[in-house]
């Protein structure tokens, strides 16, 4: 059938979901799940209602807006005067420790199930599924029942550590598609690694401080409507990734750092923003949602095996919580708040995001295998973690 059915069942699905959207809030039945089981039964796995091909490099450019908007809305609700003493703490334990982690637990394990596949592919896998999910988050990072200070820690891992992971998912690309050829050279990779966690964050973050004060200036001079606040989240989000992208840093931890150093001091200024990038970002998060079931799922379901299974409930349990554990000791935080953390590392729209990064550069062909485990991970996390948030928050009131 033509793609106009498509559209037409994501614009009923984010009618219908929205009149009971209050109501999910308190439920354990959360949007990503909604729009993932919906895509299921009207694709090819399904009722077969919905028959669609879409371009991969589509899907991926609104997969990175997605990402891009999440990001720059999730800081840009972080304290300003807190921000020093906020990325110091448990962030920077979760990230220069956790992080590495379970990047090379992920590989062994990939390695223990996989023996005789190619360890970059293995190490690509590991590191695709490494960073955490905004969109997934959304529910224990807005819960007034989780202490601010964990709410605080689980929003900025998930914003830094998509980029963070990048740079060397983009090596293991490089080395697949050129036997190894890329780390033949003068330290080149390291010169761009470098770049991509250092020129990101200074371009973010100019980004946010002036466009913030831009903002203020037109408002007190009522230059400025309202409309025009709302959309400048989506602007300075798109503005922050496309120039850190051109000087060769790196667009997803600029996004982060220009909401976290937006620039406006006008409370009702940045609530305008915040309130219109959530809801842009929480569209396209559904969207994206929505492609998982009714294309991805039933692409890859027939690959999926028992070590697809071991792999993807491992990698959402022992290869994520047991290097935030470690990393969090001393940290000062109760045992439950550090497994809750450790939890709460869904996988979702940057791992799928990653994966179409990987199918556009090195074709699904001989890759088939591995990205069945993304898609099932992502699959298991979007229930797992949607079912469990409502509740497990609800406990710290406890």
């Amino acid at each position: 059938m033509h793609n106009h059915l498509a559209l037409i069942t994501i614009a009923f699905l984010v009618l219908f979901f929205g009149l009971f959207s209050k109501l999910s809030e308190r439920s354990p039945v959360s949007g990503p799940m909604f729009f993932v089981a919906v895509g299921i039964l009207v694709g090819p796995i399904g009722f077969s209602l919905i028959q669609v091909q879409l371009n991969t490099e589509i899907v991926k450019t609104l997969a990175e807006l997605t990402l891009i908007i999440l990001l720059f809305v999730d800081a840009s609700f972080i304290k300003f005067s807190e921000i020093r003493k906020t990325l110091a703490g448990i962030p920077a334990r979760l990230l220069l420790l956790g992080l590495p982690l379970t990047m090379g637990l992920g590989t062994l394990v990939a390695l223990w199930l996989y023996p005789s596949s190619n360890i970059w592919a293995l190490a690509l896998l590991a590191f695709i599924l490494s960073p955490t999910d905004a969109a997934l988050g959304q529910a224990v990072v807005k819960s007034g029942h989780v202490p601010e200070r964990v709410r605080e820690s689980i929003s900025i891992e998930s914003g830094l550590n998509d980029g963070l992971v990048l740079p060397p998912i983009l090596l293991c690309i490089a080395v697949l598609a050129t036997g190894g050829e890329a780390l033949a050279g003068d330290g080149r990779w390291l010169i761009f690694m470098a770049k991509q966690l250092t020129i990101g964050p200074l371009v973010g973050a100019m980004v946010g401080l002036i466009g913030g004060r831009m903002i203020d200036i037109a408002t007190n001079r009522n230059w400025m409507g309202p409309i025009f606040h709302e959309l400048s989240a989506i602007a300075l989000a798109i503005l922050a990734y496309s120039c850190a992208e051109l000087f060769h840093g790196n667009g997803f931890i600029a996004a982060f750092f220009a909401g976290l150093f937006l620039g406006t001091r006008k409370q009702v200024v940045r609530e305008r923003l915040q309130e219109f990038g959530e809801a842009e970002g929480q569209l396209f998060s559904l969207i994206i949602f929505f492609l998982l079931g009714l294309i991805a799922v039933p692409t890859f379901y027939p690959y999926w095996d028992a070590n697809t299974f071991i792999y993807a409930v491992l990698s959402l349990t022992v290869i994520r919580i047991v290097p935030v554990m470690l990393c969090l000791i001393g940290s000062g935080l109760s045992l439950y708040s550090k497994v809750f953390i450790g939890w709460f590392g869904p996988r979702g729209i940057a791992s799928l995001l990653y994966m179409l990064i990987l199918v556009s550069n090195l074709g699904p062909e001989s890759y088939r295998e591995l990205i069945s485990v993304i898609v099932l991970t992502v699959l298991l996390s979007t229930f797992l973690h949607g079912l469990s948030a409502v509740f497990l928050s609800k406990r710290f009131s406890k």
